[in-house]
């Protein structure tokens, strides 16, 4: 029986999984896509005390192997569900394998929010993207667009701003949510063109994007942008209706725990983006994850 199962090697679980076996308990991280969770597409991290730049990837890389290091072990499982027992959990996964332990850390992150248009889905690699630092560079010397107005969405726009032609960014509203100073640098960009107050309405194209038409929301007009991608950072939604009922979840699905990341169940912990709180950083991450997993240890005793 391993002492913690923790479910996502994202920031949070593998800073969890750190302070874990430094405490001195046998850690076993599932994920079911690949460790570092949503960072590891950020180009450039400026924002983390002590680390003027770092790539999200880098970043990633290294509490990977600073966990692995400590002798967390990776099973690439997905978990589906959690059962308690009278000797403490077990997390259940989707090949069937059975994973007991004394406790468990839910640090799922979240994942990115579609348009839910008709062909999305169809054309998911043949232009429609949720990630403009994997693929941007198919499409160098292209015109672009990017749906969005967060952080996300301006960072794409601006990495994307050097490799492309032409980078429509798309936002529903006529004001940026993103930083200010980030705000400012999409400004001075020549090939940056804004379509504000619009929503993205349908693709165009059959076996490829060939295009998008948005819809002014002030005017109703629509318009047809002749784009070979089209780069959707419209937010992201949590991946925890598996431990429904194990956990109370909010109405938008994340876990409702506070800042000692303890859920309603005894000995189940939650960590990371896949909490409901204000603020979802990478600092909020990894302080999530050094905070369950001290109540973890704790727990077990």
């Amino acid at each position: 029986m391993t002492d913690i199962v923790i479910i996502g090697a994202g920031p949070a679980g593998l800073t969890a999984a750190i302070y874990a076996r430094r405490a001195g308990k046998s850690v076993t991280l599932l994920e079911s896509l690949i460790y570092g969770g949503q960072i590891v597409n950020t180009p450039d991290i400026e924002n983390y005390p002590g680390l003027a730049h770092v790539s999200g990837f880098d970043f990633a890389s290294t509490l990977y192997e600073q966990a692995t290091g400590f002798g967390a072990v990776m099973e690439m499982e997905k978990a589906t569900g959690i059962v308690s027992t009278p000797e403490g959990k077990i997390v259940k996964t989707e090949s069937g394998k059975e994973f007991p332990c004394k406790a468990v850390i839910i640090a799922t992150g979240a994942k990115n929010r579609k348009l839910g248009l008709p062909k999305e889905e169809k054309l998911v690699g043949h232009g429609v993207s949720y990630c403009a630092t994997c693929d941007g560079l198919f499409f160098k010397g292209k015109d672009v667009a990017v749906n969005g107005g967060g952080n996300t969405a301006i960072g794409d726009a601006l990495y994307l701003s050097g490799i492309c032609k032409t980078v429509y960014l798309i936002h529903r509203r006529d004001q940026f949510r993103g930083a200010e100073r980030d705000v400012e640098k999409l400004k001075q960009k020549d090939n940056i063109v804004f379509v504000l107050n619009s929503t993205v309405t349908d693709l165009v194209g059959d076996k490829k994007l060939e295009g998008v038409v948005v819809t002014d929301k002030t005017t109703g007009e629509s318009k047809t942008l002749s784009v070979s991608a089209l780069f959707v950072a419209i937010g992201q939604s949590p991946d925890n209706k598996d431990f429904d009922g194990v956990v109370d979840l909010d109405a938008k699905g994340y876990v409702v725990a506070g800042e000692d990341c303890l859920t309603k169940t005894g000995g189940v912990f939650v960590a990371g983006d896949c909490r409901g709180k204000a603020l979802k950083q990478l600092t909020t991450a990894v302080s999530d994850g050094a905070m369950a997993a001290t109540q973890a240890c704790a727990y077990i005793g």
